[in-house]
């Protein structure tokens, strides 16, 4: 009995957790991260601001589990893609491409939205570093099924993978990203990806 009590206590957190995070990410986008503080949410939730504390300690503690539902969105887009039964080429080319895509169409779409993950990026969470570190591993895993194949040289695949990630970041960090769309002189994304996959294979 204790245990189904506990379950029920567990489930009625969460939802509360869900709707904190559910209302503050509304709130972020429509008003600004710097805007919005924990009464607006509060307000909104139409509860108490020592209510919304019970479950987060401060507005940055909300603002990083924001973050983190965004990178476990990423992450699981990501992992799908290295398991899809294609090439290691065609893996990593659609893995960047949809990393890029995500950048421009979530985190780039609206200005109040960039400025929520330039405020986590500049906070340097762990939670981006993890993330950062996990999907190093799925782009390991794919060169390794590339060099088995013999269709990328034989190296080692873990070194190769954060070159990976350093040789592309430009397609996939908020800020970066922001700043190639305005100008007319740099690589396109099919440019990149292709000249680094090219270089996998030497």
């Amino acid at each position: 009995m204790s245990e189904l009590a506990d379950t029920g206590v567990d489930a009625a957190r969460q939802e509360n957790v869900t709707r904190i995070l559910d209302s503050a990410e509304r709130l972020f986008r429509h008003y600004g991260y710097s805007k919005t503080n924990v009464a607006d949410i509060a307000r909104d939730l139409e509860m108490s601001p020592a209510n919304i504390y019970r479950f987060f300690a401060s507005k940055t503690e909300i603002h990083q589990a924001i973050c983190g539902r965004m990178l476990a969105y990423s992450y699981q887009q990501a992992y799908e893609i290295s398991h899809l039964p294609l090439s290691a080429s065609e893996r990593l080319r659609r893995y960047v491409h949809s990393q890029h895509k995500m950048t421009v169409e979530t985190m780039l779409d609206e200005q109040k939205v960039h400025e929520m993950v330039v405020v986590a990026i500049e906070r340097d969470w762990h939670v981006i570093e993890k993330h950062i570190d996990r999907l190093h591993e799925l782009v390991a895993d794919i060169i390794r099924d590339g060099i088995a194949s013999g269709e990328f040289a034989d190296q080692d695949a873990d070194a190769a993978a954060r070159c990976f990630g350093a040789s592309t970041v430009t397609l996939c960090h908020p800020q970066m990203v922001a700043q190639c769309l305005a100008k007319q002189n740099r690589a396109t994304p099919d440019e990149l990806i292709e000249y680094v996959i090219r270089a996998l294979q030497k």
